[in-house]
């Protein structure tokens, strides 16, 4: 037989359960502001916060670099997912703009063949503009992701160099 409350008896109170994900601050041309932090948890925080359809193209970007580089590091920089071979720099970078997704290889002039992004200012970083009606050559994109893990990468540096040099031609401005 249940108990009866007794007149002078406290409820019992229990603990709210905390929210589970903040939400996700869009920045300008709607990119993720995702804080900096290694591992694969902060990269599906950012593909989970993309907008629309890049959301979609996030997911197989990272599935395919997952299935072509076994143990890849990924990590975010700079409200950035960055991937990078085990034990070498970062090869790999993306980045939301309102009207298409970039893909950066640090050492795109490297690839065969180059990627079609790039100015004088960008060095060896060419990169590719993915927009919505695009058709994704997922092929083409394994065989990069393949050659470009395989070179030595790129480290960020407090030289003379300016990041936003460096990540040729992201237009946001990491000084």
């Amino acid at each position: 037989m249940p108990r009866k409350p007794t007149p002078n008896a406290k409820p019992v109170i229990k603990p709210r359960a905390k929210a589970t994900a903040k939400k996700v601050v869009l920045l300008s041309g709607g990119n993720p502001q995702i804080a900096k932090a290694d591992g694969d948890a902060p990269v599906q925080a950012y593909i989970a916060a993309m907008p629309g359809w890049k959301r979609d193209l996030g997911k197989r970007i990272d599935a395919l670099i997952t299935r072509a580089v076994p143990n890849v590091r990924k990590a975010v920089r700079w409200n950035s997912p960055f991937y990078g071979a085990e034990g070498q720099r970062w090869f790999l970078s993306f980045h939301v703009f309102t009207r298409y997704l970039k893909v950066t290889f640090f050492d795109g002039m490297s690839l065969k063949p180059v990627p079609s992004g790039g100015t004088a200012k960008s060095k060896n970083v060419r990169w590719i503009d993915i927009h919505e009606d695009d058709k994704f050559d997922e092929a083409q994109m394994a065989s990069w992701v393949k050659q470009a893990a395989a070179l030595p990468g790129w480290t960020p540096q407090k030289s003379a160099v300016r990041p936003r040099d460096v990540l040729g031609g992201l237009a946001f401005y990491l000084l």
